[in-house]
């Protein structure tokens, strides 16, 4: 494993990479220079001199305080942005604990930094285990008080099982993402949870369950790898119930499960998601579909939900899952969190909590029922007494079936989609919204693009983040007054999940129906203090997210079509290619690719079409470049483009009229080349030169896709 470490709490600036436990590189400067110009020239150094580039990197540590607010700042989010591509994973690094693991031998170390204004930040630390001999202060790992404070874990074991509580879970919920994290002595804290909980267990008899949290999934780290290494620990412990909890997504979940039960037969394993008051996840999954996954697994034996949402949200949620074939279970949290100065409270009363879950109870919906978030003993004391309250549930007669006005079919696929299914050849154009609020000139440009033979507008969501008028509201007005069909980009970065839903049900009310979800260019770096990136989640789960929000009892009565990009002149192709695959998996049709010009871009995509086959469809990129500057900009500075050096030297010399000539001729050529491949071809308007394009769709009708 390649660890790339980096250092930027104090007035130095470090940076190391380590090979499993051999040190290839290190470095500190303290040359009186902010960390911001210097950070990104050692590491960039240090992973030459190395041999390496960031894709070889399979872990990154940053540290993550206490030391200059700026400076930690700094780290972290050139950590960050250094592992987003490829997920890498991201292990934060206290710096008195990094501090202390440089010292060995017996008896204590005391860390300290200068904290300014006659303070200090202060650890110890034994020095044989390095474990830190305080009680966990605020923002550390409460597991960690499994060590520090046994009793106090204890003591709060003791005080729900007094309530009345018929199981407990040990203190080990952050296990999976500090075991992810490669974080010393995570199994030592396993161990203690586990006995702990066990021990207070033993003087009621109640259940004790081991307690996982999510766990991060990435390429190095794959999350079934944590959950499984997690939970294997526990057995061997002689745990006989699970909980994976608080999960967004069942990624990972169900070969841990197959794991567990392999070693454990008798297992009882309960998988619960946490799930917002619509019915999604975070990561924009449909709690039905997890529910019926794991229903349909055949290895887990009780599902529910947990955590996000307060009693009565989850009440209704837990309505419209009763009735499955596996016990339901139900833990909200106390109510909705409240911040206080420094303190976040959570003001739900005991009563209320209790109304709302027996009355689950008494519908005979929900078979498991407990708390989550900011739920006390009170909390279970008044829902134990309202449980033992309920009277003998009996079977009541079915309900009469209420006659249901006729819903009139909903079309889910438009004119483009149509001929597109049709195997017919189709062509879609980019057309970039106007920097103003003055529409006129590109409603004009649509109208003659959509005249010249095009099938479908497309419509950039500000690329380059630089703003411009909104994708999607241009996309339903062009779709209302010309009746084009529209293809607005969706970008995970300016919008979270609930903007995101909002714009999709306008698009799907509009007669919109399909989108592109993509990732989205990041800010630029001297725009970043006035506008910040969203990136709730990435264009994969994006597509998942939109697909979910069709069926029976959802937003949509029938799913729109999403379309995800494909960079043909990618360096790692593998990688591309792979993703591509994971695309498809989580609802997307169809790929639109960046523009072929090179052999290389032709190759590439036929290997796509090899890779996935007829269950893709492709629509093969075609820009016209139109002057040999125009030509090195793109080489040079627009990211996921290449220009073969044989094409930027044709155009050498030429006035404007002599480069769109050369433009349309490559363009072309290289349709004819994508085209075996191909199900039609994207598009894009270099400069907004519309007549260059309405030539371009017509001699590509009457010369490219008549010939073939």
């Amino acid at each position: 494993m390649n660890i790339l470490a980096v250092d930027t709490a104090g007035k130095t600036v470090g940076v190391a990479l380590m090979h499993d436990d051999r040190l290839l590189y290190e470095c500190y400067l303290d040359a009186g220079m902010t960390h911001s110009e210097t950070l990104m020239p050692l590491i960039d150094g240090c992973l030459k001199l190395c041999g390496m580039g960031c894709k070889d990197i399979d872990l990154f540590g940053v540290n993550a305080g206490p030391g200059s607010f700026t400076g930690l700042r700094i780290g972290l989010a050139a950590v960050k942005g250094l592992a987003f591509p490829r997920e890498t994973l991201c292990a934060p690094v206290s710096t008195l604990e990094a501090l202390g693991a440089a010292h060995t031998g017996e008896g204590t170390v005391l860390c300290a930094l200068d904290a300014r204004r006659a303070q200090v930040y202060s650890a110890a630390f034994d020095l044989a285990t390095h474990q830190r001999l305080m009680k966990a202060a605020p923002g550390a790992d409460c597991e960690q008080a499994n060590l520090t404070d046994p009793a106090g874990v204890r003591k709060v074991h003791a005080e729900y099982l007094a309530a009345g509580a018929d199981a407990i879970k040990a203190n080990t919920f952050s296990l999976p993402r500090l075991a992810a994290g490669h974080v010393p002595g995570w199994e030592k804290l396993a161990d203690a949870g586990w006995k702990l909980a066990a021990e207070a267990a033993a003087e009621t008899g109640a259940a004790v369950f081991a307690d996982l949290g999510p766990a991060p999934d990435t390429e190095a780290v794959p999350a079934a790898q944590v959950y499984t290494a997690v939970a294997e620990r526990f057995a061997a412990l002689g745990a006989k119930n699970f909980l994976f909890e608080t999960l967004s997504s069942d990624v990972g979940i169900l070969e841990a499960v197959r794991a567990v039960k392999a070693q454990v037969p008798e297992a009882f394993v309960l998988v619960s998601f946490a799930v917002l008051p619509d019915g999604y996840t975070r990561e924009g999954v449909y709690c039905k579909d997890l529910v019926r996954r794991m229903t349909e697994s055949g290895c887990v034996d009780a599902v529910g939900l947990n955590c996000v949402s307060a009693p009565g949200a989850m009440r209704t949620l837990a309505r419209g899952l009763a009735g499955g074939a596996l016990p339901l279970s139900v833990m909200p949290n106390a109510g909705y969190p409240v911040v206080t100065r420094t303190q976040v409270r959570y003001q739900g009363k005991p009563e209320y909590f209790a109304r709302e879950l027996s009355g689950l109870a008494a519908e005979g919906a929900v078979r498991i029922l407990g708390g989550c978030c900011g739920t006390t003993p009170a909390h279970i004391a008044a829902l134990r007494a309202a449980l033992d309250a309920l009277p003998e549930r009996k079977l009541s007669a079915e309900p009469a079936k209420l006659s249901t006005t006729e819903v009139k079919p909903v079309e889910n696929e438009d004119a483009f989609l149509r001929k597109l299914n049709a195997g017919e050849k189709v062509i879609a154009i980019e057309l970039d919204s106007p920097r103003n609020a003055d529409l006129t000139g590109y409603l004009e440009g649509a109208r003659k693009l959509q005249a010249a033979g095009a099938d479908l507008l497309t419509i950039a969501d500000c690329p380059i983040a630089q703003a411009r008028m909104d994708s999607s509201l241009v996309a339903c007005r062009v779709h209302r007054e010309l009746g084009m069909c529209t293809l607005p980009h969706m970008t995970c970065r300016d919008r979270n999940l609930n903007a995101t839903k909002a714009l999709l049900l306008g698009l799907y009310a509009e007669g919109v129906r399909e989108v592109l979800a993509i990732t989205g260019d990041p800010i630029p770096t001297a725009e970043r203090d006035e506008v910040k990136n969203v990136y709730q989640f990435n264009s994969r789960k994006l597509a998942q997210y939109i697909v979910s929000l069709a069926g029976e009892d959802r937003e949509m009565p029938t799913p729109m079509t999403v379309f995800g990009a494909l960079n043909l002149n990618a360096r790692n192709f593998d990688v591309e290619l792979r993703r591509a695959g994971e695309k498809l998996e989580n609802g997307m049709s169809g790929f639109l690719t960046q523009p072929v010009l090179s052999e290389q871009a032709v190759e590439n995509l036929r290997r796509t079409r090899e890779t996935l086959g007829s269950r893709a469809k492709i629509l093969a990129g075609i820009m016209p470049v139109v002057s040999q500057r125009n030509a090195i900009f793109m080489e040079n500075e627009i990211n996921g483009i290449h220009v073969d050096e044989e094409i930027i030297q044709k155009f050498a010399g030429l006035d404007r009229a002599g480069g769109e000539e050369l433009g349309l001729a490559i363009s072309l050529e290289m349709a004819r080349k994508a085209l075996p491949y191909a199900d039609g071809f994207y598009l894009m308007t270099p400069f907004n030169r519309v007549v260059l394009m309405e030539r371009l769709i017509a001699q590509l009708r009457t010369e490219v896709l008549q010939e073939s």
